[in-house]
């Protein structure tokens, strides 16, 4: 009798979980996306890879998956998985306050770019059904990549940001309707009866998540327990799915749905955290098993080919979304980043193409060529971003559009940026009648603060022209709150250099933020790993009893230890300090 440990089934499990696990942290470390790690592990340990080469070497056998289709329902659960955290982020309140975009640029691009995929697939010679799923499928572009991008460099509140936020929610919603379509065409009872059905299923689901889901989770939150909480999100998850499933739909389509529902509770929050490992594990899963699935032999024997059609779908993509955005009244900056950022399909273009593989609407070396091209232009996408981000720094709205000119009101308070934090301290210079000119680059924010009469103006930090339109030299003092490491530290260097008596306050990330920021020339930066510590060990000490004077003054004391050690250099000599000159300025 084998041992468990000796069984396939337990043998797949490490293969994966250990190949993920050596490689993934390895692609990382030289800031390739995990995505592709995820594609090319499959590529490696699948049955087009080292799996072949098992009869001349045995021992690959443990490292080794040789079919593909024993991963098929981990990774069927993990897109079901992966769009119920999408549908999370689906709240009413989102999509009402960002319909003009979701509805209308999303549903543009969508629209647009699948009848321009369409048009060059007609002379070879498929049918129209195969021709609508592979172009809708390409059409599609990447959550994860342009989300991720957008965040880590800052621009998620910017007008590039916002447009290509609003273009892959409107993809997000239209996933769970191609779904549904593709199912219902692949049914033998019939188009539209398959079409009730899942339309039926789906007001179930609409149903159970708002009659059933907030008792059901307020008492799952009620027992403190996160393991619960946990056991009540994936219940939600499969329920959802089998449901979906039960209809002849994808259980992705129920896991949407699901996710949309709860949006509307007051727990999104909470199951967000509560699936994270999980979505991340199962998704990889899903994208090693799309990775088994692609014969690298088959493209080698073609390469002109595969790389023609990558080209030729970013191409075609990028100049699409490019001429809608300009015609939307975008700037040439603003345009370039969106369209680069959104050319390459996406990993929900692999679950939309699976879905019309499965289906029957693609079959054979289309079906096979598509999903070659999906891999390989998912692999090129944090570039394409990279190259977006280049593009709107070197074509911003400086070449194209003017920015707001400020009033010279000597004797202000400068707020470079005005979200959460620039808008409390702002609220904090109002209560002691200090004046402020704030700068934002999100245009709808800024239309809404100027509306309520707050002095808020359009700008872009990274514009080296913004510093003299705002006459500094006026000044009291200048306020970063952006969250962009690397555009704060160039423009503390740049205010310090033109205007060496200024104060520059900076909100800094974490100390070794900070002490960068101080030797940039910051008269002080303000690490929020530290300031949160601080205050909870305020809280801590009036809670035991602790009078106030004294833990307030030893609260000021330790800070300012801190603040010294921050300031010192790597030598540790202390960082040129400018409060002097600037504290006698603004008194």
């Amino acid at each position: 009798m084998a041992l468990p440990i000796e069984t396939d089934g337990f043998r797949n499990l490490v293969v994966v979980l250990g190949s993920a696990g050596i490689a993934i942290p390895a692609f990382t470390a030289i800031r390739i996306s995990p995505v592709i790690g995820f594609i090319l592990i499959g590529i490696v340990i699948g049955p087009f890879g080292l799996a072949q080469l098992v009869d001349s070497y045995p021992w690959l056998r443990n490292v080794t998956i040789p079919n593909a289709d024993v991963l098929a329902a981990p990774a069927e659960l993990g897109v079901a998985l992966l769009l119920f955290a999408l549908g999370l982020e689906l709240s009413l309140e989102r999509l009402r306050t960002m319909r003009r975009l979701i509805f209308g640029i999303g549903l543009k691009q969508l629209l647009f770019c699948s009848l321009a995929i369409a048009a060059v697939l007609l002379p070879f010679g498929l049918t129209p059904v195969a021709i609508a799923a592979l172009a809708v499928s390409l059409a599609l572009s990447s959550t994860a990549v342009g989300l991720q991008m957008l965040s880590s460099s800052g621009r998620m509140g910017t007008q590039a940001g916002r447009t290509a936020i609003g273009i892959l929610l409107f993809q997000d919603l239209a996933i769970a309707p191609l779904l549904l379509l593709f199912g219902a065409g692949a049914a033998g009872a019939g188009f539209l009866i398959s079409l009730g059905q899942g339309l039926a299923a789906i007001a179930i689901i609409v149903v159970a998540g708002l009659v059933l889901a907030p008792p059901f989770f307020l008492q799952a939150a009620r027992t403190r327990q996160p393991e619960l909480f946990l056991a009540a999100s994936l219940v939600a998850l499969i329920v959802s799915a089998t449901i979906a499933a039960l209809a002849g739909l994808s259980p992705a389509v129920g896991g949407l749905v699901a996710g949309i529902m709860l949006a509307e509770t007051d727990y999104r929050r909470q199951v967000e955290a509560a699936i994270a490992p999980f979505q991340g594990l199962l998704l990889g899963v899903f994208l090693i098993w799309i990775g088994m699935r692609l014969d690298l032999v088959e493209v080698m024997s073609n390469p002109v080919l595969v790389i023609g059609g990558v080209l030729c779908v970013l191409i075609l993509k990028a100049g699409v979304i490019y001429a809608m955005m300009r015609r939307a009244g975008r700037t040439t900056g603003i345009a370039g980043h969106v369209a680069l950022l959104l050319a390459a399909p996406s990993e929900t273009s692999l679950i939309v193409l699976g879905a019309a593989i499965t289906a029957g609407l693609v079959t054979g070396q289309p079906a096979s060529f598509a999903l070659i091209v999906i891999g390989f232009s998912l692999a090129v996408a944090p570039l394409m971003g990279i190259a977006g981000q280049w593009v709107e720094s070197h074509y911003g709205p400086g070449r194209d559009a003017p920015l707001d000119k400020p009033d010279p009101t000597p004797n202000i308070t400068v707020l470079i940026g005005f979200g959460r934090v620039g808008q409390l301290v702002a609220a904090m210079l109002e209560r002691h009648d200090k004046g402020y000119l704030a700068i934002d680059s999100d245009p709808d924010a800024v239309l809404k603060f100027r509306n309520a009469g707050k002095p808020v103006i359009y700008g872009d930090a990274r514009r080296p022209e913004l510093l003299d339109a705002l006459v500094l030299e006026t000044a009291s003092a200048v306020v970063i709150t952006i969250d962009a490491q690397h555009t704060v530290e160039q423009l503390v260097r740049r205010i310090r250099n033109e205007h060496p008596n200024l104060c520059v306050v900076v909100r800094a990330r974490d100390a070794d933020h900070a002490s960068s920021l101080y030797r940039s020339g910051a008269t002080d930066a303000v690490p929020e790993t530290v300031e949160s510590s601080l205050q909870l060990a305020e809280a801590v000490l009036v809670d035991l009893g602790v009078p106030m004077g004294p833990v307030i003054a030893s609260i000021h004391e330790k800070r300012a230890e801190l603040r010294t050690a921050i300031q010192r250099n790597p030598d540790g000599k202390k960082t040129r300090a400018f409060k002097s000159s600037a504290r006698r300025k603004t008194e």
